[in-house]
């Protein structure tokens, strides 16, 4: 029912899929625009803008307006999560996942959702398709023009849910690092820009953090991953991790609106080194920045500093 082959994300010309993100205070809810598909950062981001608001929180109610979205939304939801406390607001790659004592509601935004905080009567727009309504008087309410996002609910463990099992580690966590990469790695001929990205490998490394990432470590983001020493792994697990934290403490990446849970902008794209700098100097060595499509992804890269 949930297979990712059911429907695929469109794409603009360039292969970006876009997205809206947003988490707000009530006073003044906002939505954040992203050209490009969320990653782990804007997750994080939004994440965090939400959970002061959420737990603790009684559900009282939950109004589907629009139960079609990437996948119906399971009735199971509507009967079951009122009532319920809200424990946790965790983040699991993409996924955001509210839990509770009897089990987990399941958030993915998509190309165009949005997540934000509003008054309980506030007034309902076309695309606002689903409130989750809490004793506090707010809402927290998901608007997707597009219906590609998904809200889902689980009794079992989240982490066994069919859409989470086969993720690949948290790439902040412990369980990833370069021997990771490097046994994963083994007999692959698969780009290793590629291969970064594929979430059963690792979690949350999206186009614009690896291409960073690669510069970071001086690889060359065409160079097969089965050809690539432990040591240089050690260096990439390195650099995924640096980049992605910098850019979780900065807010996340600003491609046009995006403002973050506490209300301050995003400003990591000022520090980007290599992405969408397409003909500029390299700030390392001044080459000009060079581009190519690989696996359907615009990616950039300095032919002086990676190999």
């Amino acid at each position: 029912m949930y297979q990712h082959t059911a429907k695929k994300w469109p794409q603009d010309r360039l292969g970006f899929v876009p997205i809206a993100d947003s988490c707000y205070k009530r006073a003044a809810p906002r939505t954040i625009t992203l050209a490009t598909m969320p990653e782990l950062p804007e997750v994080e981001t939004t994440r965090r803008g939400i959970e002061p608001h959420l737990v603790g929180q009684t559900v009282t109610r939950v109004v589907v307006r629009q139960r079609q979205l990437r996948w119906p939304i399971p009735r199971t939801l509507d009967r079951t999560l009122p009532g319920q406390i809200i424990r946790s607001v965790r983040r699991r790659g993409k996924y955001l996942l509210l839990d509770t004592a009897v089990g987990t509601a399941i958030l993915h935004l998509g190309m165009s959702g949005s997540l934000r905080l509003v008054a309980r009567d506030a007034l309902v727009g076309k695309h606002d398709h689903v409130d989750i309504q809490l004793a506090s008087g707010q809402s927290l309410r998901l608007t997707d023009p597009r219906r590609f996002g998904a809200l889902l609910w689980t009794a079992q463990p989240a982490e066994q849910h069919e859409l989470l099992v086969d993720l690949g580690p948290e790439p902040l966590s412990d369980a990833f690092d370069g021997a990771h990469l490097f046994n994963a790695a083994r007999g692959r001929k698969v780009a290793i820009k590629h291969f970064i990205m594929d979430s059963h490998i690792v979690v949350g490394v999206g186009n614009i953090y690896a291409n960073e990432a690669l510069f970071m470590a001086g690889i060359h983001p065409t160079r097969p991953a089965g050809r690539i020493a432990r040591e240089r792994y050690d260096a990439l697990a390195e650099a995924i991790k640096q980049v992605l934290a910098a850019s979780i403490k900065m807010g996340g990446t600003t491609l046009r609106n995006f403002v973050g849970g506490d209300g301050k902008p995003g400003y990591f794209k000022q520090t980007l080194r290599v992405y969408d700098r397409l003909g500029e100097p390299c700030r390392q060595c001044g080459a000009p920045i060079r581009g190519k499509r690989i696996g359907q992804r615009s990616s950039f890269y300095c032919v002086q500093c990676q190999r």
